[in-house]
Formats: structure tokens, sequence, C-alpha cells
């Protein structure tokens, strides 16, 4: 009887464990959140599939478990060809975090038309994609958790980020009605908003920042050419880590939150908008600026 019992449990235990462990694809995986993220949630027992256009750095995730795939989020064909391998391999995906992004920064008036367009192909129009590749598998289980990286920037602003901010905020409502139409599906779609987080995120800023900086009539907003976004606030940036632990809270729980707020900055900000009157919030924003 007891050895009945015992053999019960360890079946129940592997059954349950089964159900736990999640086909998850995540974007953007050669570096900071998206790494993190992927490492993090492979020590959790997930089956990961990372995809990214920086084919070399984003190979050792086949050293740790998870699968590397080249994935341009502009370019349809790479997206189709990865999640007819995941399909063809594990059958199913249960999540899809949304994190491949860039920040073009500079004045509104200064940033031209062609990163204008390249910044919404990938933070708007390359996640969209993606996310429709994938959506008719998990509406097949009726089933799956759709996570999208946005930003504190999502319900905040300031000034050289317009056209990153802009991509955002429509990421935002984007995810509000996708979330509504999937409600049938039983397919959840959460929004995670870093705050300030150290990845290379504020290298790429720094670069486009530079580019535009130069003649530009809003001088005093880029200031004097520093090793950073422009704002010293962002100087105490949290780990990946902490966003990679909110998406693994989000994939876990049965009932996700719509939105989580994390990082250095992320909740205080948010918090600000909302009690803030907007020429409150706007004098709050140019203070910290200068």
């Amino acid at each position: 009887m007891l050895k009945k019992i015992i053999l019960i449990t360890l079946l129940f235990g592997i059954i349950l464990s089964q159900d736990k462990q999640k086909v998850v694809l995540i974007t953007g995986t050669a570096l900071g959140i998206g790494k993190s993220t992927a490492e993090y949630l492979i020590d959790k027992g997930h089956i990961v599939y990372g995809g990214d256009i920086l084919i070399e750095e984003n190979l050792y995730l086949n050293d740790i478990g998870g699968t590397a795939l080249e994935m341009d989020v502009t370019n349809q064909n790479h997206i189709d060809d990865a999640v007819k391998k995941i399909i063809s391999e594990e059958g199913r995906i249960d999540v899809l975090v949304n994190n491949a992004g860039l920040g073009v920064y500079g004045a509104i008036e200064d940033v031209s038309m062609e990163d204008i367009y390249y910044q919404y192909d990938v933070n708007l129009f390359g996640l969209a994609r993606v996310t429709k590749a994938v959506l008719p598998y998990m509406r097949e289980k009726k089933s799956g958790t759709i996570i999208n990286i946005s930003s504190v920037l999502g319900e905040t602003y300031g000034p050289l980020a317009g056209w990153y901010l802009s991509t955002k905020h429509a990421l935002e409502g984007w995810s509000d009605a996708l979330r509504v139409e999937l409600k049938k599906f039983d397919i959840d779609v959460v929004i995670v908003q870093p705050g300030a987080i150290n990845t290379n995120f504020s290298n790429v800023t720094k670069t486009y920042i530079d580019k535009y900086r130069e003649n530009s009539p809003y001088q005093h907003l880029y200031g004097e050419p520093i090793t950073d976004t422009g704002n010293e606030i962002l100087s105490n940036q949290s780990d990946p880590i902490v966003i990679a632990k909110v998406i693994n809270k989000a994939i876990d729980a049965r009932n996700p939150k719509t939105r989580y707020a994390a990082g250095a900055y992320s909740r205080i900000g948010i918090f600000l908008r909302k009690i803030m009157t907007d020429k409150m919030f706007d004098r709050f924003i140019l203070s910290i600026s200068d």
C-alpha cells in the first residue's frame, strides 16, 4: 500500500511539473532584459527559445539549455521560420515575451523620418508581427500568455524621448485592446513597465543623441556630451534580473495583473504622472532635465 502511495505521489509530481513547464518564445535575448529573462526562465525549468538579430551574441542560449534563433522582428520570414520550428519541436507556444526594441532619442523636430519609421517598425510593428504569428496556435489551445515589454515612459513622458515613448504609449493601448479581444480564448495579455534598467539601451540612445545634438536648436535639452542619456536620474539603474523575476511572476500567476511596473523610478514616475496635472508634470520633468 505504501509503495502505491509513493508511486502515485511521484506520478502526480511529474504531471504537476510538466504542467508548470512552459514553452516560451522571447525576442531580443542577446543582451539586457531579454538575456536575463531567458537565463532565469531556463533556470526555472521552462523551455526557452530566444530570437535576436545579434546572432553570435545570442548563441549562449544553446549552451545553457535554450535554443537560439535568428530573428529580426522586421523580417516576416525570420518570424515565420522561428514559430514553425518551435511548433514542430514542441507542438505549442505557451508564452510570448515581446522584448525586442530600441530607443531613438533626439528632439522630435531633429529626428529623421527614416529613424522614426525604423523605431516604429521594431518597437510596435515588429512586435505585432511576432504576436500575429503566434496567436493562431494559442487560440487553438485556448491558452497562453503574451507579455509585452513597455516602459515607465508608456505612461509618462520627457524631452528627447518623444519618438521612443510614442511607440510605448501606442503599445500600451494596443495591448489593452488585444487583451479584450483575446478574453474568449483564455489568453492573457500583460504589460511590463521597466524603469531605469542597467542594459545596453542607454548606449543606443546615446548614439542617436550624439547624432542629432550638433547644430540643434534644442541644445538646452541635449546639454553637453556625456556618457548616458542625459538625465542624472537614470544613473541609479536596476539590474535586469528585476524584470526577469516580474516576467516569471506573471507566467506563474493564474490570473496575472494587466500591468507590472518594476525597476528604478518606475512606480514613482507613474504615480507622479497620475497625481500631477499636465503642467505640474511638465515643470517636474523640466526641472530634472536641466
